[in-house]
């Protein structure tokens, strides 16, 4: 076995005095990065072909180099390999390895690059890889939504407004509004693969190298798109974890306003669903309790993935240019946020997949708070050509007449309404039949049961 003495601590050739024992926690990531070793040997691999083929390297070291990546890749997945805390990170820890396996000949495997080009290659195909995986989740739940959706085309519920009851909606509309919300997070994940998608490899530390590689060979062995353009910018950039942490916050953001929303609901005040006992918990003290504790869970977890994508703005503020040990924090902010948004996808999935709706108490909610008073206003203005303004007051004074004598739009005759407005006859009346005003919704992205119809098929062949 040979030891590659220098690589104990790579820089230990130049920096003869034994570190701090504390600086050495502060300089080891490799708790945190052997997350990447796959794709670190794959970047590795794909280097030492690129080598070989610009004659840099012999067609036998080449074959040594990958077959000692391979070996230490099957010995990572099967838990036989050791990391050490002196190895600082995983770039280091499977090089260091070469040298037992191979020899010497493990030194060539860093020509012509740095860590700095290395580790954000590594990094950017894992998030590559790990917004593939979200953006997989997202449909997985937006089809759960859909299903759900199909099943309540005709349920009727108030629709809120500073949640007091506004105007009347179909239960299936106010999920589709869901679907818009987790389309849009899907689309910015999506949109991020444009920066993903250029290669930072071959920028070495921050100016390039002078060994002549070949970086469009790269760019196409590990599946970029294009090569970055300048070396600076390259090592220096974390924009695309920003556009990740972004792309996950709002996404946490959109499934806490979902959880709130079933939490006030199942609530029994309103109660207007209920959450299967696969999906709530007990308390210490009160026997009766079921409490949404999985939805406020998700309410929790926004505001720390909301932390993460402004620590790791912070961290950016003030750097110049290029390299600097404060981004190394880059790689666990990023992992905590997609862990936490993974798990968050899929709670929300298991919720929507475990819950009654309780459509006679929706219904009995949408006779409470005058929900048709804007449709009485428009039929005002329609039928008896009034201004609009006009039409508003004359609703008002219908609404506060219902109050004072303690009376529901239901309970109104002709006689009670022509109090108010002479001109009216008794068609009026069908105004206040809440499945007509739902169905009168037409306007393209209204709540009229054939809106919801055709918008669902939309989305049918949308999600995929």
């Amino acid at each position: 076995m040979v030891i590659n003495k220098n690589n104990r601590t790579v820089w230990k050739s130049r920096i003869s005095k034994t570190k701090l024992s504390y600086f050495d926690k502060i300089g080891s990531s490799i708790d945190i990065d052997k997350r990447l070793y796959n794709e670190d040997i794959s970047c590795s691999i794909a280097h030492v072909e690129m080598l070989h083929k610009q004659k840099i390297i012999s067609f036998k070291i080449k074959n040594k180099i990958i077959f000692g990546l391979k070996k230490i890749k099957n010995e990572i997945i099967k838990k036989n390999f050791l990391f050490h805390k002196e190895d600082e990170d995983i770039h280091m820890s499977i090089e260091r390895r070469l040298f037992e396996i191979i020899g010497e000949d493990a030194g060539f495997l860093h020509t012509a690059r740095s860590r700095n080009d290395q580790v954000l290659t590594d990094f950017k195909i894992w998030i590559k890889n790990s917004s593939n995986e979200i953006i997989k989740l997202i449909n997985s739940l937006l089809k759960t939504i859909l299903k759900n959706a199909e099943k309540n085309v005709h349920t009727l519920m108030p629709g809120f407004t500073h949640l007091k009851n506004a105007q009347p909606i179909s239960f299936s509309h106010y999920l589709l509004a869901y679907i818009e919300m987790f389309i849009r997070d899907k689309k910015r994940f999506e949109n991020n693969f444009t920066s993903l998608l250029e290669n930072p490899l071959g920028v070495a530390a921050l100016t390039g190298t002078t060994f002549n590689i070949d970086r469009t060979y790269t760019t196409k062995k590990l599946n970029f798109n294009s090569s970055t353009k300048n070396s600076i910018d390259t090592v220096s950039d974390r924009d695309f974890v920003l556009d990740f942490l972004y792309a996950s916050s709002v996404c946490s953001m959109h499934l806490s306003r979902f959880a709130e929303e079933f939490i006030i609901w199942n609530s029994d005040a309103f109660n207007l669903i209920s959450l299967n006992d696969k999906i709530v918990t007990g308390s210490s003290i009160m026997p009766q309790k079921k409490n949404p504790d999985p939805l406020e869970f998700l309410r929790g977890q926004t505001g720390i993935l909301y932390g993460n994508l402004f620590s790791m703005l912070t961290i950016l503020k003030g750097l110049p240019l290029s390299y600097f040990k404060d981004l190394q924090e880059d790689k666990k902010i990023v992992f905590d946020s997609f862990d936490k948004l993974k798990q968050c996808i899929l709670i929300s999935n298991e919720v929507l997949n475990n819950y009654t709706v309780n459509k006679k108490r929706m219904y009995q909610l949408c006779n409470i708070g005058y929900l048709t008073s804007t449709d009485l206003a428009d039929y005002i203005v329609r039928e008896l050509n009034y201004p609009f303004r006009k039409a508003y007051n004359i609703t008002a004074n219908l609404v506060n007449y219902c109050e004072k004598n303690k009376k529901s739009f239901q309970d109104l005759r002709i006689e009670d309404i022509k109090k108010i407005e002479p001109k009216l006859n008794e068609n009026v009346l069908n105004i206040f039949d809440l499945n007509n005003s739902v169905k009168s919704k037409k306007s393209f992205g209204g709540t009229s049961f054939d809106n919801i119809k055709k918008m669902i098929k939309i989305y049918k062949k949308e999600i995929k």
